[in-house]
């Protein structure tokens, strides 16, 4: 196996999702970079695998880069796992992964099991396109912003949370995107107590506020329908319309921002770019 860094994707649960090739790549490295050494040596010893770990996660992965490097430079193979899945989706590695792109060796991604990518294809819901969001913000202006995303976009959009808060997204999704809008809430993917939850946001967030929740949690929420989005086109020009008229009898564009959410109840950053766009 020539020297690299090397990508490793891990079972997400099931130890029997890991494959050939992760294996093979697992076995052949000098060290394995792990998010938690002592997670990654369960799945080692299953796969009677004895490489040497070295810990790579938040707290030191600016410092673990420099070392990488450096182990590459005295032609050593590097693998890279996180907890469970692929690597760097929510999970650190990505700072390493630049550095040793930088230095100019070769980085090799290892396909394999995805918490995301299982959940997008179980859910139901359409998604030829999706964003991918990772953890949402738990409170103030970075949260608002991304329920309106999730609530404006076309596309489907995937979220991970905590079993802890995951009642608490769906309440506050349905409270920004409808009570009607369709959702999957994916819980233990593989695991022996594997559930997904599909329906509506009212629907879910009832089912997931009812008992205590426990499990890795993924949540893909459909996109915005068309119908809807042909309203918002009526509802842009309205608007544009009605900031033309304030700003001609003198309004500055953050009143008239402020009047626009008021009589339409449009998100504030929509009703600011309007604003500036038809004081532009």
């Amino acid at each position: 196996m020539p020297v690299g860094l090397y990508v490793v994707s891990t079972p997400i649960g099931n130890l029997g999702d890991i494959t050939l090739r992760a294996a093979e790549v697992l076995r052949a490295a000098d060290v394995v970079l792990a998010e938690d050494t002592r997670r990654t040596s369960i799945l080692l010893r299953h796969l009677d695998i004895h490489t040497r770990l070295v810990s790579a996660h938040e707290h030191n992965e600016a410092a673990r880069a420099g070392t990488v490097v450096a182990m590459l430079r005295e032609g050593k193979r590097v693998a890279l796992v996180s907890d469970a899945g692929t690597p760097l989706l929510s999970d650190p590695g990505a700072r390493i992964v630049r550095e040793v792109v930088d230095a100019g060796f070769p980085v090799v991604p290892i396909p394999g099991a995805s918490a995301l990518l299982a959940a997008l294809v179980a859910s139901g819901i359409e998604a030829d396109t999706f964003a991918f969001l990772g953890f949402p913000p738990r409170k103030g202006p970075e949260r608002a912003e991304l329920l309106e995303e999730v609530a404006s976009s076309p596309r489907a959009s995937v979220l991970y949370e905590s079993p802890n808060r995951v009642a608490k997204l769906l309440e506050d999704l349905a409270g920004s995107c409808g009570p009607a809008r369709r959702v999957a809430v994916a819980r233990e993917l593989t695991k022996l107590h594997e559930e997904m939850v599909r329906g509506t946001l009212a629907e879910a967030a009832a089912h997931f506020a009812a008992g205590e929740v426990l499990g890795e949690i993924v949540v893909v929420v459909a996109g915005r329908p068309r119908d809807e989005q042909a309203e918002d086109e009526v509802d842009a020009l309205a608007a544009r319309s009605i900031a033309e008229a304030l700003l001609a009898q003198g309004q500055p564009p953050s009143a008239v921002a402020k009047e626009l959410r008021r009589r339409l109840g449009i998100a504030r950053n929509d009703a600011y770019r309007i604003a500036q766009e038809a004081a532009g």
